[in-house]
């Protein structure tokens, strides 16, 4: 076992003593913004080095050297009454005005809590978390690889659509979308970080020289609302050389449609927005009346239309659900396909997301500037003698290999039993449903009981917009 991986379970023993931590997404989240303050120190003695001048955002006593850099050092009630009545408050309101690190830590800290009681056992803690050196590149990257440990025990998970995406699924999509230097990408529902940490990864080979490291670090752009997530996402920017993360905690769908602009818009987005979850009441008053609804995934895709530049690209994680559905649905994918170039359809399997959801899931691939004239669409296989995946047979990026070779060749012969072409005017014939099976094999005679329910609901989503429909010109036809 790896020391960063035998630091990180020693850790969360400690952690389970101690009354105040109540369950995994409470250690995890204690866990990780200790982990934050001592990567900021590791960071900070880098900075001193690369950064002229550099002046760090931190009163002397709060830096990490000053309280917990010395196993001897403070613990017991004195160690949690610096935590509680002098640490936490004053990182929650530092002045981000003349400093930019000032500005990372105060966004990790706005609605984060220390949950731990005992200080004796916090100072167990912090002796761990200081066996670690996060200016060595192999635990670097190491600690990266915990971040799917990380989400994969947050057992609620899911409940609120959120998925995490397979590192397979992520590595393809960037690969395919080939993000260059000085375009900027962005995930508007960012979580932990994967799919801006492969761009970084993606673009890194293009970096030669230190002007080539500020554009790459200028282009990098990600949006998550929950706080967790945010401060994972920004902590794993930083391991990756992100001296200020441009990562914000904010919800893109609470702004006006409207008032997106044009220097608001990007060249690339790559992401998998939460789907099967449903927004805030009144959220969806900031979209045009045709696309309003409350469900988050069809929300994000009419806003990812919006902030692609002309010429721009996409790749978006999204449920079959949402090529089926009608309503709202259908006015958002006749948007897509009348201001998008929606050229490829990759249908994954059932078990992809296991163990969050069963839902068949797919990856829409569209460039924006042009209408769409054909859909390509592409059925991705199990390995041979696999009839799902799960927690411990995931999907491997090197099964994507048959998608990158039949990419340029799509007229191949060989590819036809998973390959197939559907026409645009085929498409809005069929009242713009994309859940076009694949012609070359023999479908099953029923759905999946979670596809039936699916189709149900969207069924049920329509009928209410018809009875709506009609009591509004009932009412009108009554005045």
């Amino acid at each position: 076992m790896s020391t960063i991986t035998t630091n990180i379970k020693g850790i969360r023993d400690i952690m389970r003593k101690d009354t105040g931590v109540d369950g995994d997404a409470q250690r995890i989240s204690q866990m990780v913004w200790m982990l934050f303050m001592k990567i900021f120190a590791d960071k900070e003695e880098e900075w001193e080095i690369t950064i002229d001048n550099y002046e760090s955002p931190l009163p002397e006593s709060l830096k990490w050297s000053s309280w917990a850099a010395d196993e001897e050092g403070l613990t017991g009630e004195e160690l949690m009454t610096f935590i509680n009545n002098e640490l936490f408050p004053t990182l929650k309101e530092l002045d981000i005005v003349s400093n930019p690190q000032a500005k990372i830590i105060r966004s990790v800290f706005e609605d984060t809590y220390n949950y731990m009681k005992n200080g004796t056992l916090f100072r167990q803690v912090i002796n761990e978390i200081n066996k670690i050196d996060f200016n060595s590149t192999n635990e670097r990257h190491l600690f990266n690889d915990l971040y799917e440990t990380i989400l994969k025990e947050l057992q609620s998970a899911g409940s609120s659509g959120e998925y995490y995406t397979p590192r397979a699924v992520t590595q393809f999509m960037v690969d395919t979308i080939d993000p260059q230097l000085k375009e900027t990408v962005l995930d508007p529902a960012c979580g932990t970080g994967g799919f801006l940490t492969c761009a970084i990864d993606h673009k890194k080979s293009l970096v030669k020289n230190q002007k080539d490291e500020a554009a790459l670090q200028a282009t990098i752009r990600g949006i998550e609302k929950k706080p967790l997530p945010h401060l994972l996402c920004t902590t794993n920017l930083m391991l990756h050389g992100f001296d200020v993360p441009a990562v914000r905690r904010d919800n893109l769908l609470s702004k006006p449609y409207a008032d997106w602009g044009s220097k608001d818009k990007v060249d690339i987005i790559l992401t998998n927005p939460p789907f099967g979850g449903v927004e805030e009441d009144g959220t969806e008053t900031n979209f045009p009346q045709k696309f309003r609804t409350k469900e988050t995934a069809d929300l994000f895709l009419a806003l990812i239309i919006r902030l692609l530049k002309d010429g721009g690209r996409c790749a978006v994680v999204l449920p079959d659900g949402t090529l089926f559905g009608e309503g709202v649905k259908t006015r958002i994918k006749e948007e897509l396909m009348e201001r998008c170039n929606l050229h490829t359809i990759v249908r994954l399997p059932n078990g992809v997301f296991n163990p969050y959801t069963s839902i068949k899931t797919n990856v829409l691939f569209f460039e924006k500037g042009t209408p769409t004239k054909d859909v390509w669409y592409f059925e991705h296989p199990y390995p041979t003698g696999v009839k799902s995946y799960n927690k411990g047979k995931p999907i491997h990026i090197k099964e994507f290999d048959l998608e990158k070779a039949w990419w340029t060749d799509r007229e191949n012969e060989k590819y036809s039993q998973y390959a197939w072409k559907v026409s645009a005017q085929e498409i809005k014939d069929r009242g713009y449903n994309l859940d076009i099976k694949n012609p070359h094999q023999a479908s099953d005679d029923l759905d999946k009981p979670e596809v039936i329910l699916e189709k149900y609901s969207a069924t049920t989503e329509k009928v209410n917009s018809i009875q709506e429909e009609i009591i509004r010109v009932l009412t009108e036809a009554l005045k």
